[in-house]
């Protein structure tokens, strides 16, 4: 699913200065400039430098030294310090400030003011990194087609000379076989007509002849002889002289062929062919979740992320620490499908027609406008611009919905043009830039799966259901799926323990085995805001013990 390679560019990985294997450095010394992982920095770091000062290797450039917020000079009253900052305004106030203009205002600490910037602004830059990876790919991804198109371009000029070339030479061949032709045509007709001009010749002189014969016979005085002649004569003159036919009375034209397009050539539009993609799969990090499977997964903009097991009835808020996740908040809920939103906050599905919110500021659990009754939620898809995608089910009906922020329903999608059902039970759902949703579509009478591409009008352009090699043993059983930054989408096969790489219309581009990297039964796929890629995992079937695995992993060529 082949042209020059393109140019990736790509950061050197930097192993751990102490224990020098480590790559997933975590931390910097800003006393004596080492870079170390977690493990280094608890264990070794702090016995020859308990004084120094480390810090998260994400903060560096950050201030590191205590910040003074009890000394700013308020802008509008110069002889005061500012006390507190006022979110109504975006501004901080002194004690004037506050009197004539903001006592009514919401104001907070600076020291909060100034944290809560802070986060804000890291998220900005998440999403900047973000958009900068989607960009980059996008670059790399033109240039691939640039190079396709210069390489199609020199191939496509050498293939004209090179059928120039042999249309001359079967032109001289065949003008040399019509002129050898001509040639031996010319040779026989001419002996022919030699032969009949020489033979027509004798019998001429042979007429010429008897006519003679009768003239002087005519004028003899010899009456005797005349009556003893005669009769012999007059039988002479009865007998024919043969006439020769004409060997032949036809020849040869030349009618010069009609030169088209058709037996010369024509240019065709056809769809560049990129390179065989190369993906390559790395483990950044590895976690222990304390849950029977990692069912769903939603990164936030923090580096913190959302986990949940439908088996467990558990949902999880985590922040990854070196080797562990530390739990932020958990929720004793069954969730079918979830989705972080624009504002942080998190969508879920709970089996009830409605979805439900999570509060990323308060936590609290509250019911909002997001409804697709009389059938319950189960795949939950955010766009880039906002729109909700649910994939929902009853004992009747099955469907895909496209819900706009208010929650009306601007699309339903569960029949094909024939008036066929599209969906068994749409379980996870992504969307590509050109507008494509994917589908994850499983049937548990069938025991497989499919991916189900819709187009921006809803009708069905190609169904996926998995790859013969791949699948010969076991049948494709998608259950996670996720947009990569290249606008390509992946989908994890859990019995085969592979990811399908997918074009944004559902065609396999590849595949890796995750095997190859020690990660088994991949169940859940979600990007990072930094474009690293979690893969949450199950337990072996049959297995009780609840130490699925989380990983994080970076992947790239896709």
């Amino acid at each position: 699913m082949a042209f020059s390679k393109s140019v990736i560019r790509s950061q050197i990985p930097i192993n751990c200065n102490l224990c020098e294997t480590e790559k997933n450095i975590k931390w910097k010394c800003l006393t004596c400039g080492v870079l170390m992982c977690s493990k280094c920095k608890d264990k070794i770091h702090l016995m020859i430098g308990k004084d120094h000062k480390v810090v998260d290797i994400k903060n560096v450039g950050l201030p590191v030294e205590e910040l003074d917020f009890t000394n700013i000079k308020c802008q509008d009253h110069s002889e005061q310090s500012s006390c507190l900052f006022c979110t109504n305004c975006d501004k901080l106030v002194c004690p004037t400030c506050i009197a004539k203009v903001h006592k009514k205002h919401d104001l907070t600490e600076i020291s909060d003011a100034y944290n809560l910037k802070i986060e804000r602004l890291k998220k900005g830059q998440s999403k900047l990194q973000k958009e900068k990876n989607e960009i980059t790919a996008t670059k790399d991804q033109a240039n691939m087609i640039y190079d396709a198109e210069n390489s199609n371009y020199a191939k496509v000029s050498t293939d004209i000379l090179n059928h120039e070339k042999v249309l001359k030479q079967a032109v001289e061949k065949h003008i040399a076989k019509l002129r050898n032709e001509l040639d031996q045509n010319h040779t026989a007709c001419t002996k022919a007509n030699e032969e009949s001009i020489n033979a027509v010749s004798k019998s001429e002189k042979q007429i010429e002849k008897k006519c003679s014969d009768v003239q002087d016979f005519i004028y003899t005085t010899d009456i005797s002889k005349f009556f003893q002649e005669v009769c012999q004569m007059e039988r002479s003159t009865k007998v024919s002289v043969p006439k020769p036919e004409i060997s032949s009375k036809t020849t040869l034209q030349f009618h010069p062929g009609e030169i088209t397009q058709s037996n010369i050539g024509v240019l065709q539009s056809v769809d560049i062919i990129l390179p065989e993609v190369k993906v390559s799969l790395s483990i950044v990090n590895h976690y222990q979740t304390n849950l029977s499977v990692v069912t769903h997964l939603s990164p936030c903009p923090d580096d913190s992320l959302w986990i949940a097991c439908t088996q467990d009835k558990v949902l999880r808020k985590v922040k990854p620490e070196g080797f562990n996740l530390k739990t932020i908040s958990t929720f004793n809920i069954k969730v079918y499908g979830m989705a972080i939103t624009a504002s942080d906050d998190l969508l879920v599905s709970t089996g009830k027609s409605r979805l439900q919110m999570i509060s990323s500021t308060s936590g609290k659990v509250t019911n909002n406008v997001f409804d697709i009754s009389p059938l319950f939620p189960v795949a939950i898809h955010i766009t880039s611009g906002g729109q909700i995608i649910v994939g929902g089910y009853n004992d009747e009906r099955r469907a895909v919905f496209v819900l706009n922020k208010s929650g009306d329903h601007e699309a339903v999608y569960d029949h094909d043009k024939h008036n066929q059902p599209i969906f068994s039970y749409p379980k996870r759902i992504t969307t590509t830039s050109n507008g494509n949703i994917h589908v994850a579509d499983y049937d548990t009478d069938e025991g497989s799966g499919k991916v189900v591409v819709l187009g921006p009008g809803g009708d069905v352009i190609h169904i996926y259901k998995g790859d013969t090699d791949i699948n010969k043993k076991k049948p494709f059983k998608p259950v996670g799926i996720v947009t990569t930054p290249r606008d390509n989408v992946i989908v994890d096969d859990i019995d085969t323990h592979t990811l399908h790489i997918l074009n944004n219309s559902g065609h396999l581009i590849t595949y890796i085995k995750t095997t190859d990297n020690g990660i088994k039964y991949p169940c859940s796929l979600a990007f990072s805001p930094t474009g690293q890629l979690y893969i949450g995992c199950a337990q072996q079937q049959g297995s009780t013990a609840k130490e699925a695995k989380l990983y994080k992993v970076n992947i790239s060529g896709c």
